[in-house]
């Protein structure tokens, strides 16, 4: 895949171009099927798949600091991007002079002269330019008069019992509320959260007998508290373990940690990049009588997440 972060780097348009936009934020089921719907037409064109995102989120650059946390940052939002097989991932720099643009010369000077649209693929609730003036009926409009197709895509219903549609706002509602099994449904993949390992308090191993590696997140959508089942990726790797988030209230510091306890490894992870996948969560995070009832728990949890992760 072809990464573009700024309009200008295009130096030609792009044949026979089938674009899609949108924040996709999650890159959940809902986009994937946008993306391979955007293949297709490519191919049956033979052109050019092309999906255009922001950066950063409009939201964020419209409504000050009142946004709810990403599911995804730039960084893994690009390379779930890329695993969909689209040729070209165009990233627009969004800002308020941006957001000032019309409808109609998004249309006509951006994604027709500039990147070369022969066909757009969209949902059915698209909305764009200023104020969000543009929509699918101005598409549809616009399409008849300068020559490109528009294909307009139902929801995709939440697995199982189909009741309301996949959104990036369903989702993060999930994963705060640390139900990780139906966030996968959604997703298409497990909830990954990405960090550095740094210095703990040196409590995991000394005095539990389970060291962990204590995670600097640079994810901004954490789990609820608990405990869960994990895989960890790390070292070109990928491991079984348990992970902690929270507040330790056995110890009653009140410092809020991430920990993972990766099995059946040994040596240390600091300034190593980790991504740990949320399989299952286990447990509420809870005040035990003391060290010794705490390491018993911990030891049960290790139990039950292999059994989970087997």
């Amino acid at each position: 895949m072809d990464l573009i972060d700024n309009l200008e780097k295009i130096q030609r348009p792009y044949p026979k171009a089938v674009v899609t936009i949108g924040n996709f934020d999650g890159v959940h089921i809902g986009h994937q099927a946008l993306f391979h719907l955007v293949i297709a037409k490519a191919e049956v064109l033979r052109g050019t798949s092309v999906a255009i995102t922001f950066e950063p989120h409009p939201v964020r650059v419209l409504n000050g600091n009142s946004f709810p946390p990403l599911i995804t940052l730039y960084e893994q939002k690009v390379d779930l991007i890329g695993r969909s097989g689209i040729d070209v991932l165009i990233v627009i720099p969004f800002t308020r002079r941006f957001a000032e643009i019309s409808a109609t010369d998004f249309i006509v000077n951006i994604l027709l002269e500039r990147i070369g649209m022969k066909a757009i693929v969209v949902g059915k609730d698209y909305a764009f330019g200023k104020n969000r003036e543009g929509n699918v009926e101005m598409l549809y409009r616009l399409g008849d008069r300068f020559g490109f197709e528009v294909v307009v895509t139902d929801w995709i219903t939440i697995p199982v019992n189909g009741i309301g549609r996949v959104s990036s706002t369903k989702i993060r509602e999930l994963v705060l509320d640390g139900q990780m099994e139906e966030a996968r449904k959604l997703l298409g993949r497990y909830y990954q959260i990405r960090g550095t390992v740094v210095k703990g308090r040196n409590r995991g191993g000394k005095l539990l007998g389970f060291p962990t590696a204590n995670i600097h997140l640079v994810d901004e959508l954490c789990p609820r508290t608990g405990v869960y089942a994990v895989t960890v990726e790390c070292l070109g790797k990928q491991f079984l373990g348990v992970a902690n988030i929270g507040y330790s209230p056995t110890f009653d510091d009140c410092l809020f940690t991430v920990e993972v306890h990766i099995l059946n490894f040994s040596g240390h992870l600091y300034d190593e990049k980790i991504r740990v996948n949320f399989v299952k969560r286990i447990r509420d995070e809870i005040r035990f009588s003391g060290i010794q009832e705490l390491s018993d728990q911990i030891r049960k949890d290790i139990q039950n997440a292999r059994g989970i992760l087997a």
